[in-house]
């Protein structure tokens, strides 16, 4: 494997991450609150329709990123509807939003243009641009350093250095600020919140919000950054994969830059090399193309026991009278 090579499988590796990133974090703030959201997978999807259906008719990016957030937050507030104000089981809820919106966004895409649940293609301004990084051009002639700037770091879309932005601001807003420090009291002991005299509802309730925003912008990228338009069950599981990278991550910003980038990176390396040749034993395609999925039952099987979840994680908190 050569140095170009390494430089193309990490080039993919980071857009790839980059809607696991979002989902992770979206949870990340669901679940610090107390919220847990299988859901993340549904409010990618619909998110991901939302953005080609509203880029395919307007022509405008920006309409698709703001349709996406609008349906990813209305998903969360049925989510947030049924786990915080009705008490109900988190776990149902988010089952029944992902089959909710795997079942809504095919049946709205036959009916609305007619392609077997797609959305038409995307094309120029409907799609978010690739942005050249200052000094990506000069610098590509120097050696080692160059080309890993200019094709590494530079030339991903907006949302791509959003996303790896969005882990320091996490990290600063949950470690650094009152809010923080009190939605993680909400997801540990949301009595004490409670005696202090702050909104445990509230707090649920803006971690819910944030999620809706997090997988919109995920969806968005899907479908207007990583893809060109919509598809069925475009999404493949990501949502699923983003829970394991946050247990992975300990339900820590930081942490879940690293584990994302580790199923960006399996991604890639599976779509570079669609089969390996190790001499005596060859891995098919199959298997390669299974590597995330692989690496999310490893995960799940070795680090859930040895992982600290939020103890008020998934409980539905009654205000003590």
């Amino acid at each position: 494997m050569d140095y170009a090579t390494i430089l193309q499988i990490l080039d993919s590796a980071i857009r790839l991450m980059t809607p696991l990133l979002l989902a992770c974090l979206a949870g990340l703030f669901s679940e610090r609150a107390g919220i847990f959201d299988i859901g993340l997978e549904g409010k990618m999807l619909i998110a991901a329709f939302a953005a080609g259906a509203a880029g395919a008719w307007s022509g405008s990016v920006w309409a698709a990123l703001g349709a996406a957030i609008l349906a990813s937050c209305a998903l969360a507030i049925i989510h947030g509807l049924a786990s915080i104000t009705f008490r109900g089981n988190q776990l149902i809820s988010g089952v029944a939003i992902n089959f909710l919106a795997s079942g809504l966004t095919v049946l709205l895409g036959q009916s609305w243009f007619g392609l077997g649940g797609r959305t038409p293609a995307l094309e120029g301004t409907a799609r978010f641009p690739a942005l050249a990084l200052p000094g990506s051009a000069s610098l590509g002639d120097v050696p080692l350093i160059g080309p890993a700037y200019a094709e590494v770091v530079s030339g991903h879309t907006l949302l791509v250095y959003a996303a790896i932005l969005l882990v320091p601001a996490s990290w600063w807003l949950l470690y650094r600020t009152r809010f923080g420090l009190r939605l993680r009291a909400v997801g540990d002991n949301p009595a004490s919140v409670d005696t202090a005299g702050v909104s445990v509802m509230g707090l649920r309730w803006a971690a819910v919000a944030i999620t809706g925003v997090l997988c919109g912008l995920a969806g968005a990228y899907l479908a207007a950054g990583l893809s060109a338009g919509f598809v069925k069950e475009m999404t493949a599981g990501r949502g699923y994969i983003a829970l394991a990278a946050l247990i992975f991550a300990n339900w820590r910003p930081w942490r879940a830059l690293g584990a994302t980038f580790l199923f960006g990176l399996m991604e890639a390396v599976a779509n570079r090399y669609p089969e390996i040749d190790l001499g005596p034993v060859m891995i098919p395609s199959m298997v390669m193309a299974a590597l995330p999925y692989l690496l999310t039952v490893v995960i799940l099987a070795g680090f859930i026991g040895r992982a600290t979840p939020p103890r008020a994680g998934g409980q539905p908190y009654v205000k003590e009278r």
